[in-house]
């Protein structure tokens, strides 16, 4: 392989890059943008941040790693894991007043970021292969259960909260006689039909004539349909004065680069959350792409992906986002970018 291609791998994908690839990607880029700025919204809300902190972290952090990244199967932005890691460590940070939870966010990917490229560098990624599945499994497994639970404060309506299993159901508990019942089946529903559309929503789609690709399209579009009802449903019924909480304003324009707080006191009250977060993100990223390159035989680069997730976070970092870490989205294939393939 020669020495450029192996510091900067999308000169591989680049030389046979076309027209119709190209295309692909317009078409998969559209749907995933779609996708993508609701979900990084709410990933911002869960890590206690601004929500545009979540898509600033969906920007330049995938130009980045569509450079350096080594699988054509995976794509950088928030996640719900790393969102809640960070919600812990900046809330802890912040407490005090001294620094903001923006602040301490952004040198927290900062910090992500430069520890994923060292590693990388320093050839540090075989020792993902020693690292115990089970372990990571019942990490991220217990994760999603603490997740699952603090958002049903939101979907309750209530000013519930907790950082651990019993808090969280104690403070629900407590707060149940404040239930919003016009925020519980806005939410009740939106659950109900996206349940339903990943059951039968491929078949009941070939039912109206779509060939199986289309319905298959259309179905992992079925959360864009849910965001707009529950827009429209909103706006119209004037929902927001019964106490459904909405997103409010986000400010215009495009994010400032602008170099990160590396204060001392700062970087010793991070450094061991931003190597958790290096280490679930990039084990749980590696798992992912070797399961899915086995399919496309291609073979995912352990060190390089440490470099690439690590600029990622970089990115992020002086973008003014939150850490990020990899996620297969949306069952779209890719290939630096993202190129939609039929299945």
């Amino acid at each position: 392989m020669r020495r450029s291609e192996k510091l900067l791998p999308a000169l591989r994908w680049m030389r046979g890059y076309d027209g119709e690839t190209f295309s692909s990607d317009l078409i998969a880029a559209i749907i995933v943008t779609i996708m993508l700025i609701p979900q990084s919204l709410a990933y911002a809300l869960l890590a206690g941040l601004p929500a545009e902190v979540g898509l600033y972290a969906s920007i330049l952090p995938l130009a980045v790693y569509a450079l350096f990244g080594s699988s054509s199967t995976l794509s950088v932005g928030p996640v719900a894991i790393a969102s809640l890691m960070t919600a812990a460590a900046v809330g802890e940070v912040s407490a005090g007043g001294n620094v903001s939870v923006t602040a301490a966010a952004i040198t927290l990917a900062a910090l992500s970021g430069g520890m994923l490229a060292a590693f990388g560098f320093l050839r540090l990624g075989f020792l993902a292969n020693f690292l115990s599945h089970t372990v990571v499994s019942a990490f991220i497994t217990a994760s999603a259960i603490i997740i699952a639970l603090s958002q049903l404060r939101h979907i309750f309506g209530i000013q519930a909260g907790g950082d651990t299993l019993g808090e969280l159901l104690h403070s629900l508990w407590a707060h149940l006689p404040q239930l919003n019942f016009s925020t519980l089946w806005i939410g009740a529903g939106v659950i109900l039909f996206l349940l339903l559309v990943k059951a039968r929503g491929v078949a009941l789609f070939m039912t109206l004539g779509l060939s199986r690709f289309h319905a298959q399209l259309l179905s992992r579009v079925a959360p864009v349909f849910a965001v707009i009802a529950t827009i429209v449903a909103v706006a119209s019924l004037g929902l927001e004065s019964n106490g459904v909480a909405v997103v409010g304003s986000i400010p215009t324009g495009l994010p400032r680069l602008a170099m990160p707080d590396v204060s001392i006191e700062l970087v010793e009250a991070l450094w061991l959350p931003a190597l958790l977060i290096s280490i679930i993100g990039y084990v749980e990223s590696v798992s992912v792409g070797r399961t899915l390159g086995g399919k496309r035989q291609e073979r995912i680069d352990a060190d390089q992906e440490l470099i690439g997730l690590g600029t990622a976070n970089l990115a992020s970092a002086f973008s003014g986002g939150l850490p990020d870490c990899r996620i297969y989205r949306h069952s779209l294939t890719v290939s630096h970018t993202i190129t939609l393939q039929p299945t």
